[in-house]
Parts: structure tokens; sequence; C-alpha cells
């Protein structure tokens, strides 16, 4: 019996099934703990150990006069720690092409299962310390998320760009129609990111815990209204300390379980990279954007913690540029076919390229799940409003 469903994350489960989402928690939890394994080959010798005499471990300590030894504390491992995709390409392939031929035949319907197929196998495909992610999304919950969207803000928004022009109203009621819709657009940006983002960490888990955003939508409006206009009225320039203050507040309200990751990093850092990289953008043919974004990676991978450890990128500008130039060009040519394998290629060099260093001690990170919707994704997928994550 559970507390807290595994798949739903419904508190105060009283018997064996989950009375929100009607899952059995033990086969679930059964289901999850194989998947996350991934498959296992038996190594070397191990029949030959199979057949050796069992040794019992030895016992603690007995206590002496009462007094029990104090428990040993959990092992910790410095690093570095590194993820690694088990994937191929030519098994991402097989689920695009099914996704786009019932895709197709739904008219569109089945886009939303088809996302969480693809999330599915990347993250059952992405292994940290011997150990699979899981995505625990699911079609119907982001088409019913993808309809509230479009009900709620993408429906009100056309409406007051289109109606004044079919009606022939004024100029002037045109005008103020065009503003309003605007406004309303850029209001819903950020509150696009910040429920994408929360969606999306809270169907993710490793180990069975799950991560999740805790943060409130409204702290990051206000951000993202006054850095926008901080960057328009200082011609750009305070773009890299809008960003770094960005990549703050999602960081910092990252939570892997009970645990929480870090960020000590300070936009002004980013600063004279970003204009070295203006000044030589037209002497470049743009390609100084690579140098930025690649001394950008790295400046927030290395600042951000997650208890005592820290991440570290190694990405590099030429290695950067090589892979989005050859993979838009590979993409091109063979008219989107490579895609999965494009995917897969990112994936690795990404992995690749990132480290977790410093002591890492998971055995006390326990489970507090959150209560998400999905309207926050559906909203993204309107306004294009996305942070990265796949």
């Amino acid at each position: 019996m559970a507390d807290t469903c595994p798949k739903c994350g419904f508190a105060e489960v009283g018997s064996d099934r989950c009375p929100q989402c009607g899952v059995v928690i033990a086969l679930y939890q059964a289901s999850l703990d194989k998947l996350r394994r991934g498959p296992q080959r038996p190594a070397p010798g191990a029949l030959a150990r199979a057949a050796a005499p069992v040794v019992a471990p030895p016992s603690a300590p007995p206590a002496v006069f009462g007094i029990s030894p104090p428990p040993t504390p959990p092992p910790v491992s410095s690093g570095p720690h590194r993820a690694r995709f088990m994937g191929s390409g030519a098994a991402l392939f097989g689920i695009h092409v099914v996704n786009v031929l019932l895709t197709l035949l739904t008219l569109g319907v089945y886009f939303f299962w088809a996302k969480v197929k693809v999330r599915a196998y990347l993250l059952s495909e992405t292994e940290f310390e011997g150990d699979r992610f899981a995505w625990h999304g699911s079609g119907k919950e982001m088409l019913i998320g993808f309809l509230k969207a479009l009900v709620f803000f993408f429906i009100p928004i056309s409406l007051l760009n289109t109606l004044p022009d079919l009606l022939g109203a004024p100029l002037a009621v045109r005008s103020a129609a065009l503003m309003l819709g605007y406004l309303l657009a850029s209001f819903f940006v950020p509150m696009a990111m910040v429920g994408a983002r929360r969606y999306r960490l809270s169907r993710t888990s490793w180990r069975g815990i799950r991560f999740s955003l805790r943060a409130r939508t409204r702290e990051f409006v206000r951000l993202w209204t006054w850095s926008t206009l901080l960057v328009a009225l200082t011609l750009g320039f305070y773009y890299p300390v809008y960003i770094t203050r960005r990549q703050e507040f999602m960081t910092r309200n990252m939570w892997f379980g009970s645990a929480r990751f870090g960020f000590d990093g300070r936009g002004r850092d980013l600063f004279w990279s970003f204009f070295g990289m203006i000044l030589l953008f037209p002497f470049t043919l743009g390609l100084s954007w690579f140098w930025f974004s690649a001394r950008k990676t790295r400046y927030f991978a290395n600042r951000t913690t997650f208890g005592g450890a820290r991440f570290v990128s190694s990405v590099r500008a030429r290695s950067l540029a090589w892979l989005t130039l050859s993979n838009a060009a590979l993409l091109i040519l063979t008219l989107g076919i490579a895609w999965p394998w494009l995917s897969v290629r990112s994936l690795r060099y990404a992995y690749a390229n990132l480290a977790l260093v410093g002591p890492l001690v998971l055995e006390t990170v326990t489970q507090q799940a959150q209560s998400v919707s999905a309207t926050g994704e559906g909203l993204a997928g309107f306004l294009d409003a996305d942070l990265g994550l796949t």
C-alpha cells in the first residue's frame, strides 16, 4: 500500500488501487521499476557466481549496554556523473513513422499521443547512475490542456484581432482591439513558459521520484514583463541580465522530490560576451552567436547546483556550430526524414558535454508529488513559448 499514487500523484491512497486514476499501485510500481532499469544483460561469470555458495553479509554490531550503534551513512559518490542515451535513431524513426501516419488518419487528433510516445521513448532510453527516466504524461490530458488553452486564450485573442474588421469598426476601435490582443498575448507568453515547464517536470521521474517546479506564475509574469521592457529600453543590452534571471527563476524553483536545485549566476557576467558577440556578428556572418551560446551554456551549467554537487559543461563554439548547421543541412536535404537520427545525435552531444561533479547523496531524497494540469503545455504549443524541454 502506498500513501501517494506513483502515477498521478494523488495523496492519501487508502487501498491498492488509486481512486483518481484507477491504477493498481503494486503493478504500476513493478512495471516502472522494470522500465527505469532498462534491459539487463547478464555479466560475465554470472552463472558461475550463481552456483557458488551464498555467504550472508555481516550483521550489524549488537547494541552495547542498550545503546545501538549509529546508522551507516549513505554512500557518497563525487562523480563525475553523466547521463547516457541508450536508444537509437532507427527505433525513434519507427515511432515517428507510426506517429505521422496516425496523426494524418485522425486529422491531427493523434498529435498529442504522438508527443507522448516520443517523450516516453527518449526518457526511457536515458540512463543516469544505472537507472532510466520515465514519462508519466498522457495524450488525453495534453488534449484537454490544449482545448482549455484554445477556449480561454486563443479564441478571445483571435476575436479581438478579427471582429473589429469584420464589423467595420472605426480605426480607433480596431487599433485599440489590436493593442489589447497584443497585450493579452504578451501576458500569456510567460504563463505558457511556466506552465509548460511545470507540467513536463511533474510528469518526469527517475527512480520513481518526480521532478517539480514550485513557483508562482505571477512572479515569473512580473519578471518577464519588466525584463522585456528593459530589453527594449536598453536596445537589447539588458538581454544577458534577463536570460540569467529567467534561468535563475526556473532553476531555483526546480525540485527532484524533496531535493532542490540551486543557481548562483549573475547576469552581468555575460554582458561583455554578449557585447562582443554583437560587435563581431556582421564580420562573422552571424557565427559569433555560437560563441556566445556556448559561453552561456557553460556558464548556466557551471552555476547550477544539486545538493553538494555542481554541473559542469564542456560545450564549445566550434562543435556547437557544426552540430547546429550540419543538423539543419541534413534535415533540409532529407526533407525531414533524418529528424530521428538528428534528435538522437543532439541528445548524445548534450549528455557528453554535461556532468555532475561533487558529493551526490540520493538515498535521502523522498517523493513529494505535485498536482499539475496540462493547460500550460497547450498554451505553450499555441504561442511557441518553450524553454528547451522536449
